[in-house]
């Protein structure tokens, strides 16, 4: 009677460790939809959100003109290759957006950049440069293009971007994908707005995101990858599975002392 019910214990605590930590197979493909097809595509709409330069970002502004004398003046000695720079050096090679949402450029002084696009931006220190030196061309690029992925990822970490945009699949890749537990229909994008902190609830499982504005990610965009129940799970289910082993060494040593 015993050694039956030690038997029970020892099978129930196997069901229990091998379905609790099981994920429905559904639930783990991205971009689940019947809209498109490999005869034609899904139509998606260009919808890019346009970043505006905020305190805190650094600047890379490289100015090239007839007269290197005085173009040089602008260019901040320290490595011409971003890829091959370590994030560190390349804030000290930048221009730092202040707290009143300027930079100084030599010569010209301070020059509020807060609020514009990287192209208007751009413009803008073009036609300050062009008072100082002839047949300036300047270009203006963002080196403080950092995003974070957190949670069920591979990988979790902070990340920087060396283009000029990046999408939440390019992030989520840069993480090493989702673990298998990850929630893929449940993904927080945190964006800091002028407003404050904005939290947008993403789907991966739903080809929508293609047209979504949250597809594509702006400058400190931090994405949270949530565990599904099924981690919880899983979890208990060691625990229990813990606890019958326990029960079932007391039942052998009963058996034991009662069939000695």
């Amino acid at each position: 009677m015993i050694s039956r019910f030690r038997l029970q214990l020892i099978i129930l605590g196997g069901l229990l460790l091998g379905l609790g930590g099981c994920v429905t197979q559904s639930k783990l493909p991205y971009l689940q939809t019947g809209a498109y097809s490999t005869q034609k595509p899904l139509q998606t709409e260009n919808i890019r959100p346009v970043y505006k330069l905020q305190a805190g970002d650094v600047l890379s502004i490289r100015v090239q003109s007839v007269q290197p004398v005085l173009s040089d003046i602008f260019n901040v000695p320290g490595p011409q290759t971003i890829t091959s720079s370590d994030p560190g050096t390349l804030y000290l090679t930048g221009y730092a957006v202040d707290d009143t949402g300027s930079i100084h450029l030599p010569t010209v002084g301070r020059v509020k950049v807060q609020g514009l696009s990287m192209e208007e931006a751009q413009a803008f220190l073009q036609q300050k440069v062009a008072a100082y030196v002839r047949d300036a061309n300047v270009l203006v690029k963002l080196l403080s293009f950092k995003i974070t992925v957190l949670g069920e990822v591979r990988a979790p970490g902070r990340y920087f971007i060396y283009n000029p945009q990046a999408t939440v699949f390019e992030a989520l890749g840069m993480a090493g994908d989702l673990t298998e537990f990850g929630n893929r229909e449940n993904i927080k994008l945190i964006r800091q707005t002028p407003k404050g902190s904005e939290v947008v609830l993403i789907n991966l499982t739903d080809a929508n995101l293609l047209k979504s504005p949250y597809y594509y990610l702006l400058p400190n965009d931090a994405l949270y990858v949530e565990p599904m129940k099924a981690r919880t799970s899983r979890g208990n289910a060691t625990n229990l599975g813990i606890v019958f082993a326990g029960i079932s060494a007391v039942v052998l040593l009963l058996s034991y002392i009662v069939n000695k």
